[in-house]
């Protein structure tokens, strides 16, 4: 296992970038403890996978460095980082048993028989594999095929971090939750540090303790799952995390108060003075049906079945809320009341909303 950082990251592909839009990386400082299970959530062509690459050694950064336990293996190759990668696609061998698939990564360091044999059945438990460790791999199910594919990379017991590259693409959605489940399960008993890689939002925040948030290739916040939905640092992780994501809604700040519309917002706290675009940022599970508030003409309503989310129009915007009981039908006049300490400003995308202490 080993404490991961990141220093003054950046990578380009260009030979000869002119400015920020030639990077796919642009500045990252990241520290990632050891043993820690993290998640890199965004959307594709974010950088995620040129970051894993960078980790694993697959790619030498165009600056900075990657440190491993504070030793520097930014130019070390995958070989030598003591890393197991669990990819979309199971890299298992389907001619071979799936008690020999485990095995081979210790077989090929020399690994003794007896301790690879115990290691196997372990990992074989945990995995709920170890009534099918005779059977060739090519017979069984993809869910059964992945299993094994993560095994492969936690059967060593000296790999320094496990990096999983969306692992569930290929996953009926039935099973998706089963595993999901069961890799954070494993990570409790193996305490190894592992980062997983993902567009989904639902897989990022059910297997990780802290996860980090890229868009074009900037780290727009790190935060757990609570954080990152109660405290969006960027419009961008609103909208991103949660369904619906966060109402974002152009605002008017005159001596340190918000209008929309004309009419006052309260807020969680005070606003920093900055001069840009201001919006407010308020979830839809903080905005309620009310006898008083912003006028608004329901568009229309979809019932979710636990909760109804109701899309409202307030002149020419669109808000959304979420309600427990009965939606109002389509047409009717409604108005939508905002809870103030989950009503932030934010401004070109940034927070700037202090929580009162």
């Amino acid at each position: 296992m080993a404490k991961i950082t990141l220093q003054d990251l950046r990578h380009s592909y260009m030979p000869n970038p002119a400015g920020p839009q030639d990077y796919a990386l642009k500045q990252i400082d990241l520290d990632w403890t050891d043993g820690g299970a993290y998640a890199l959530l965004g959307p594709s062509g974010c950088g995620k996978s040129t970051l894993l690459n960078i980790i694993s050694g697959l790619l030498v950064p165009s600056q900075g460095k990657v440190l491993f336990d504070g030793k520097d293996v930014t130019h070390l190759p995958p070989d030598q980082r003591n890393i197991a990668q669990v990819f979309q696609f199971p890299v298992i061998y389907d001619t071979m048993t799936v008690y020999d698939n485990l095995a081979f990564p210790l077989r090929n360091r020399g690994v003794a028989a007896q301790r690879v044999d115990a290691r196997v059945r372990e990992i074989a438990v945990m995995l709920e594999l170890d009534d099918v460790l005779k059977r060739r791999a090519a017979g069984l199910t993809p869910d059964a095929k992945q299993k094994i594919s993560m095994g492969r990379g936690l059967v060593r017991d000296d790999v320094n971090v496990v990096m999983f590259d969306e692992p569930l693409t290929v996953i009926d959605p039935a099973l998706k939750w089963k595993l999901r489940s069961k890799l954070k399960e494993l990570h409790q008993k193996v305490a190894v540090t592992m980062i997983y890689v993902t567009h989904d939002q639902t897989e990022a925040l059910t297997f990780a303790d802290q996860v980090v948030v890229m868009q074009d290739g900037e780290v727009v916040q790190i935060g757990t799952p609570v954080e990152l939905f109660e405290r969006p640092a960027h419009t961008f992780v609103g909208h991103f995390i949660g369904s619906p994501g966060m109402n974002v809604l152009p605002c008017e700040m005159r001596d340190g108060a918000a209008f929309f519309q004309g009419a006052p917002v309260s807020l969680a706290g005070p606003t920093k003075a900055t001069t840009g675009r201001t919006e407010l940022g308020i979830r839809p599970e903080y905005v309620t049906l009310a006898d008083a508030g912003i006028p608004a003409t329901v568009h229309k309503a979809a019932d979710l079945g636990r909760h109804m989310v109701v899309e409202a129009r307030a002149g020419d915007h669109t808000i959304n809320a979420v309600v427990e009981d009965t939606a109002p039908a389509q047409g009717d006049t409604v108005h939508l009341a905002f809870a103030q300490n989950q009503t932030r400003v934010y401004t070109d995308g940034w927070l700037t909303t202090e929580d009162a202490s």
